[in-house]
């Protein structure tokens, strides 16, 4: 089974980002998120969230879900 990288808006506080990533990666969100704010600090987590944000697909909205037959 192929992971994909989603986007998780239900499970999120903005957009979901960090859920998705966390779900990924099978790590806990506040970890995700942390890492994310110590980034954002630096100035390059805030363009990466925001880029994540547009890229990324919503989990669930079956945009490039790849099924085998």
């Amino acid at each position: 089974m192929n992971k994909r990288l989603y986007r998780d808006p239900k499970n999120g506080k903005l957009f979901g980002v960090c859920a998705g990533v966390s779900d990924y990666l099978d790590v806990d969100v506040t970890v995700v998120r942390l890492l994310w704010v110590a980034f954002g600090c630096m100035g390059v987590g805030v363009f990466v969230y925001l880029v994540g944000a547009f890229i990324m697909p919503v989990k669930g909205s079956g945009i490039d879900d790849h099924s085998t037959n």
